[in-house]
């Protein structure tokens, strides 16, 4: 088995629990409230993973800047998934939410000049397709 089969098989069980578990809180909390919840318990994950690891940050400037776009980003995002969540239906949500990678990609061919071949354009017409199919 590959050395990171393991690890994307744990990362898509947990973004799944993930996806999951708003619309549960956002039943009982306003989307604001699970929010700052949320964060708590990844500080909490982070603090732990950091001190089983004994772990010295890196410092370097464009890394850090990236690093707390990534983390702006990430939780602004998860602040509209709750928002979503809460006024729809969470498998709905779930779906077009995950189409996240189409901003990605062309973001990838835009700044890094990332190519893509036919299937691989063929296949984000179908993503497109989908978010038309699940919006409507």
């Amino acid at each position: 088995m590959n050395s990171w089969f393991f690890w994307t098989i744990l990362a898509m069980v947990t973004f799944g629990a993930w996806g999951f578990f708003p619309k549960l809180a956002v039943n009982y909390i306003s989307p604001q409230s699970a929010l700052i919840y949320q964060v708590i318990g990844g500080m909490l994950v982070g603090v732990v993973a950091l001190a089983m690891l004994n772990f010295k940050p890196e410092t370097h400037p464009m890394g850090i800047l990236y690093a707390l776009l990534t983390g702006i980003t990430g939780v602004l995002g998860t602040l509209f998934y709750y928002f979503a969540a809460s006024r729809g239906q969470i498998s709905i949500v779930v779906s077009l939410t995950a189409l996240y990678p189409l901003i990605t990609i062309m973001l990838a061919i835009v700044f890094l000049h990332e190519t893509l071949i036919l299937k691989q354009v063929i296949g984000l017409c179908f993503a497109v397709a989908a978010i038309v199919l699940l919006a409507g």
